[in-house]
């Protein structure tokens, strides 16, 4: 009889551990408290924070009905160089670490969404990319689930990513050509997402590929403006170079020399960011 009086407060305990509690209740718990602190920055009116760091005595504050939040117009993609999603789900919880990515794709195909789209993740860091030199601001952060050395990708990863990839562009009206990997915007430090198919991810509207066909450059052809039109920073030529061979020649990465078939594939993804 006492266990069937206390059977209802069993099964009330069970439902409020599986409502409030969980694996990531404390995780969450912060990145909620963060949200709401952010929120209440929005929400502030700049009179209150902002407007008094500005040295002059005749100021005012009159809000405009006309802003939006932050719009990505980039999407950059990595791979985790660690053993399984549910470890990178770990780092991206440590604040040591002090990184993350709005999502995080298994080789399985699972999608974990791990920032709001319209928040700041900390993927990017120091790079550039075209005149842009904080895509961490810009961009939405996609991490695969991959060692980085010799994991395969999986179809059912990269359909998952297109997929994700679809909605995104569709969403945020990303360019075609500003998808992008980790190692062209910080090719000094960076060579993920290494051996890439990013042929398929062209062919899906989401980068650039060389075509089939392709044309010698002319004779004044200029790799340095070449790798600039594209995006590349070229302070370090050397490491533009490798960074544009990790992406689309994916062989001989560690030279900074290129073949008279890489100066045409070059000249004609030049050509593609010209149109």
């Amino acid at each position: 009889m006492k266990k069937f009086y206390l059977l209802p407060f069993l099964v009330a305990g069970a439902l409020l551990a599986s409502c409030g509690g969980g694996k990531y209740a404390a995780t969450e718990k912060i990145y909620k408290k963060k949200a709401k602190e952010f929120a209440a920055l929005y929400k502030e009116a700049p009179v209150e924070s902002q407007l008094p760091k500005i040295d002059v005595t005749d100021k005012e504050w009159i809000g405009s009905i006309n802003f939006g939040v932050r719009k990505p117009n980039y999407v950059m993609i990595h791979h985790t160089a660690q053993d399984s999603l549910a470890q990178t789900v770990k780092t991206f919880h440590s604040a040591r670490a002090g990184v993350s990515s709005h999502y995080v794709i298994g080789r399985d195909g699972k999608i974990v969404q791990m920032v709001n789209d319209l928040y700041r993740a900390h993927h990017a860091g120091l790079g550039r990319w075209g005149n842009d030199t904080d895509l961490n601001s810009s961009s939405i952060g996609i991490e695969l689930d991959n060692n980085g050395v010799s994991d395969p990708w999986p179809d059912a990863q990269i359909d998952a990513l297109i997929k994700l990839l679809t909605y995104l562009k569709e969403t945020y009206k990303i360019p075609q050509g500003n998808f992008i990997g980790h190692m062209d915007y910080a090719p000094t430090r960076k060579n993920d997402p290494s051996r890439f198919p990013w042929k398929k991810l062209a062919d899906a509207g989401f980068g650039y590929w060389y075509d089939d066909v392709l044309e010698t450059p002319p004779a004044n052809f200029d790799v340095k403006i070449a790798l600039k039109v594209i995006g590349y920073d070229v302070k370090n030529l050397d490491a533009a170079i490798k960074g544009f061979k990790h992406h689309y020649i994916q062989r001989d990465t560690k030279s900074a020399e290129l073949t008279d078939e890489d100066l045409k594939i070059l000249y004609n993804i030049m050509l593609k960011y010209l149109q």
